[in-house]
């Protein structure tokens, strides 16, 4: 490992070699703006309802051509933020919520997390996840936008040992280390992205 090279822009090369969209932003505000926009761009998540390829009454086909709300899942923020979120979603027309996940397991487009720490060597997100609402808002969201603050990108996970026993202290522990989409390939080769997780992820190196 080259010691005189920039962590950061390290960590950005690397993230975006396994397909992580990297950006940067100044501030908390300049990151709920930007999932704010992204989940304004996207088509918002459909369900499947069963039957829908069966002939069906007017009201029938009319549920099965309703595109959901669209929501935004953000647990763990500050209330400051959440509140700043919340009110800029709703005026948009985006139900953002901070638990109940499992109420929303099918539609959830945007998960908007903080990351706890980065590695550098290989572009990874460090999450602690002991909370449920947090892991599943990682796992079901079919976009995921991750809050990095640039001062906890470590270069290699060696250098990150220290901090992480000090973050999986409690038990039971969970930890998950999330690099680039989620990805997965039939027994032919076959790349799929988004089966196991979401379908991007966007990591944001938040200026601090």
């Amino acid at each position: 490992m080259n010691e005189n090279r920039n962590p950061v822009e390290l960590f950005e090369e690397k993230a975006t070699a396994v397909s992580a969209v990297v950006a940067k932003v100044a501030s908390m505000r300049g990151a709920v703006a930007y999932a704010l926009d992204i989940c304004d761009k996207k088509q918002a998540c459909q369900l499947l309802v069963s039957g829908c390829s069966e002939p069906l009454s007017e009201k029938g086909q009319a549920l099965c051509e309703t595109k959901q709300q669209k929501v935004i899942a953000a647990p763990g923020l500050s209330p400051e933020f959440f509140a700043e979120l919340e009110g800029s979603a709703r005026e948009r027309g985006i139900l953002c919520i901070e638990k109940g996940m499992r109420d929303h397991l099918g539609g959830v487009d945007i998960g908007f997390t903080l990351a706890d720490f980065g590695i550098a060597e290989t572009g990874t997100l460090v999450i602690n996840s002991n909370s449920e609402e947090l892991r599943l808002a990682t796992m079901i969201a079919e976009f995921h936008v991750a809050v990095l603050p640039q001062s906890k990108i470590r270069e290699t996970s060696r250098d990150l040992e220290a901090e992480l026993v000090a973050l999986t202290s409690a038990q039971p522990s969970y930890t998950a280390f999330v690099t680039g989409a989620s990805r997965t390939a039939d027994i032919e080769r076959v790349l799929a992205l988004g089966v196991h997780g979401p379908l991007e992820l966007h990591i944001l190196l938040l200026e601090d």
